[in-house]
C-alpha cells in the first residue's frame, strides 16, 4: 500500500462524474459505540474540542470501511454553540476549521490506494437548538435570519479546504434558499441534502419544490435525501434527478425507528449484503453519492461498497 494515499484537495466534481462514491455512515453512532457520551448539546461536536483524536478514529474507520467520503463532526457545530460553552469567535472559528483538519488527518493514515475526500458537514439551523427542530423546519426566522446564521459557519468550513460543503438535513425550502444564496461568495462547491417524509420535506413542502431549488445552482454539485427512512429514499432519488437535473446524494438511515428516547425494531438498509437490490434502484435513477446516516456503521458501509463495486462491474 502507499505511505502517502492520494488525498485530494481539488477535483471533486470530475470525481463525482466519474462516480458513484460511498459515503461514511453515521458519526455519532460510530462515537457511541466507541464509549463517548454525546448527551450534550454540540453532540458530536463536543469532542472538536475534548478528545479530537475520537474523531479521527472515526472518520478513520469509515475510509477503511470502503468509504470515500468522510463527513466532518460540524454538523451541530455554530459559534452560537460554542459560545454557550463559554468559547469566543475565534476559537469557534478554529473548531469548526478543526473539523475538517481532523477528517484530513484520517484519511492520510488510511492508507488506501483510491481518493479520499472531505465534506464539511453544514448542519441546519434546528440542530443548533438541540431540540428536534431540524425534523420539524418552519423556525419562524426570515430566509435572510437564516443566512445571517449560516453565513459566518460557511465561511470557517470553507477556509478550512474541504472538497465539497454537505448541506444536510435541511427540513425547510427557506432554509435551503438561505443557505443556496451565500454558496456564490463562498468558493466551494456544495450537495444539498433534505430531510424528508414521503414525498415532502419535514417541514411539509413538496419534494419536487424542494429540489427545484438547487436545479440552476451551478455551485450545487449534488442534490438529494439524508436522515430519513430507507423507503423514503427510494422515491426521493427519482423525483431529485428529475426535478434537478443533477446527481443525486442519497444516505439514510438504518430504518430503524426512534420512539420515546430509543431506536426500535431492526434495521432494514444496507443489513446484508450491502442491500444490493435497493443500491441498483438509486443508481439507475441517478444517484452517484451513496452512504449511510443515523445507525449506520462501518459493518453497513463496508457492505455498501462492496455492492457498489459490484454494481460498478
Amino acid at each position: 500500500m502507499s505511505a502517502t494515499p492520494p488525498v485530494r484537495s481539488g477535483g471533486f466534481a470530475e470525481a463525482l462524474a466519474a462516480g458513484p462514491l460511498v459515503l461514511d455512515g453515521g458519526l455519532s453512532n460510530q462515537l457511541a459505540d466507541a464509549g463517548h457520551d454525546l448527551s450534550d448539546e454540540l453532540w458530536s461536536a463536543r469532542l472538536l474540542a475534548d478528545d479530537p483524536a475520537a474523531i479521527v478514529r472515526a472518520h478513520l474507520g469509515y475510509y477503511r470501511a470502503g468509504a470515500s467520503v468522510a463527513i466532518t463532526a460540524s454538523y451541530q457545530a455554530s459559534f452560537e454553540g460554542f459560545a454557550r460553552r463559554g468559547a469566543g469567535r475565534a476559537e469557534a472559528a478554529r473548531l469548526l476549521g478543526r473539523s475538517v483538519e481532523l477528517a484530513r488527518e484520517a484519511a492520510r493514515l488510511a492508507e488506501v490506494e483510491r481518493p479520499l475526500w472531505v465534506a464539511a458537514s453544514v448542519g441546519p439551523y434546528g440542530a443548533v437548538l438541540a431540540d428536534g427542530s431540524e425534523y420539524r423546519g418552519r423556525y419562524g426566522l426570515s430566509v435572510a435570519e437564516l443566512a445571517a446564521f449560516h453565513r459566518p459557519r460557511l465561511e470557517a468550513l470553507a477556509a478550512a479546504g474541504p472538497d465539497v460543503l454537505a448541506v444536510e438535513t435541511v427540513p425547510d425550502t427557506d432554509e435551503a434558499e438561505a443557505v443556496l444564496g451565500l454558496l456564490g461568495a463562498v468558493g466551494v462547491p456544495a450537495w444539498l441534502s433534505f430531510s424528508v417524509e414521503g414525498e415532502r420535506t419535514r417541514a411539509g413542502q413538496p419534494l419536487a419544490e424542494a429540489f427545484a431549488l438547487a436545479a440552476e445552482v451551478p455551485e450545487v454539485l449534488a442534490v438529494g435525501v439524508n436522515c430519513c427512512t430507507p423507503q423514503d429514499a427510494d422515491l426521493a432519488v427519482r423525483i431529485a434527478a428529475e426535478v434537478s437535473g443533477k446527481p443525486v446524494v442519497v444516505y439514510p438511515n438504518s430504518g430503524e425507528r426512534w420512539v420515546d428516547g430509543g431506536w426500535q425494531d431492526g434495521p432494514t438498509f444496507a443489513a446484508a449484503g450491502g442491500d444490493r437490490e435497493r443500491v441498483a434502484g438509486w443508481l439507475a435513477d441517478g444517484a452517484r453519492l451513496v452512504g449511510g446516516c443515523c445507525r449506520v456503521g462501518e459493518a453497513q458501509i463496508s457492505g455498501l461498497a462492496e455492492a457498489v463495486r459490484a454494481l460498478r462491474g
